[in-house]
């Protein structure tokens, strides 16, 4: 494959996480963060060819969004035009494809977008679909498992094999918070405390509200080019390197035994995107994971093998994975702390590897940070789409 198409980063644009203003259209929103992403980049709107959209969330009125956005920003697009959407693996899925497109030379630029409104959804309606994706619709759903309640018995057999605290726990909510206060588009920037997070009511025990994240809005745009267009451009970049897929042949809840303190999709996404970058693991400098839940970070850094088995959370106590130690981990605050709106995590988790390799964090930026790795989950980690990214030179 020539070089020349090798598909890079090179500029984006993204809200706050939070709440987005009731008061504006999710087009308005949007449109103007692909003026803005476009912009940076030295293009033109001509210059799009595909644009590859986040599945809209369960609050947007509008169907057929994706050309409704386009005909407002006057886009023609040669290469396609398509809104993808696989719970929590949604903004990767959305970065694989607008990246397959230059990669394989069907256009030069292309866009990964979209926009979600989860708080102009009814808590009923997400609860409802909550308990429809968490397992079979006929014989586990009815008997009220959500998402976070299946995270919770991952917890507590983690912690009964372990030995690790709810403290311990909480040390990964802490971190995480501490990144975001440094981090302009967190959606929670206050500082939060171990004895904060532990005394907090319990969501589903032992996951109370710290340990869980909030729901969230958001909307951001990445602008995809081949590597010849970001030279011509003289734009600083970030390339694609390694990718890797994998699903471990289960959906969340199942009738198949198997470890729930383990997650072997994303261990072998890993690796696969790393043995493509002819690169080890010790290699990777930060990493951005789809963690929605303390646990989730703990099992999903233990799996890729960041930490060793059993010091997920403890790792985060120690510092290991705080800016600063030896592997950040969510350096955006993550899902806890920077937001997590499901659909976009992805998206947002490759522009926080945008600003890190690129010398561009400010306050959390991980010094001579050069290669990263970013991982985003379908459910539960059943399967993972892993990236290593390096900045461009």
């Amino acid at each position: 494959m020539n070089n020349d198409r090798n598909p890079v980063v090179i500029s984006y644009a993204a809200s706050r996480v939070g709440r987005l203003e009731q008061t504006r259209f999710e087009h308005e929103v949007l449109a103007e963060l692909v003026i803005s992403a476009v912009r940076s980049a030295g293009l033109d709107k001509t210059d799009v060819g595909s644009a590859v959209f986040t599945g809209p969330s369960p609050a947007t009125r509008q169907l057929g969004f994706s050309t409704f956005m386009l005909s407002r920003l006057g886009l023609r697009c040669h290469g396609q035009i398509a809104e993808v959407r696989n719970l929590g693996i949604t903004g990767g899925l959305a970065f694989d494809q607008a990246s397959a497109d230059v990669r394989n030379g069907r256009v030069n630029v292309a866009l990964a977008l979209g926009i979600e409104y989860n708080s102009g959804a009814d808590a009923a309606t997400m609860m409802e679909r909550a308990l429809r994706v968490v397992g079979d619709v006929n014989f586990q759903s009815p008997f009220g498992l959500t998402p976070i309640a299946w995270y919770a018995l991952d917890a507590d057999r983690y912690l009964f094999e372990t030995g690790a605290t709810r403290r311990d726990l909480a040390a990964i909510a802490v971190k995480n918070r501490r990144h975001a206060m440094l981090n302009p588009l967190a959606q929670f920037r206050t500082p939060l405390t171990i004895d904060a997070v532990i005394e907090q009511q319990p969501v589903v025990e032992p996951l109370g509200r710290y340990d869980v994240p909030a729901r969230s809005d958001g909307a951001v745009c990445l602008v995809i080019t081949s590597e010849q267009v970001a030279r011509q451009l003289g734009k600083p970049f970030i390339r694609v390197v390694g990718r890797g897929f994998a699903h471990d042949g289960r959906h969340q809840m199942g009738c198949t035994p198997h470890d729930m303190t383990d997650f072997p999709a994303a261990r072998e996404a890993t690796t696969q995107a790393l043995e493509a970058a002819g690169i080890s693991l010790e290699h990777v400098d930060v990493a951005e994971l789809y963690a929605p839940c303390t646990i989730t970070e703990a099992l999903v850094n233990e799996a890729i093998g960041l930490v060793d088995k059993g010091r997920g959370a403890v790792a985060a106590a120690d510092g290991e994975t705080a800016i600063g130690g030896r592997i950040p981990v969510c350096t955006s605050g993550g899902c806890l702390s920077r937001g997590h709106p499901p659909g976009l995590t992805a998206l947002y988790g490759i522009a926080e590897l945008f600003d890190q390799l690129l010398g561009r964090a400010d306050g959390r930026q991980v010094v001579n940070a050069r290669l990263g790795l970013h991982l985003c989950e379908l459910g539960n980690y059943n399967a993972a789409l892993a990236h290593v990214m390096v900045a461009g030179s």
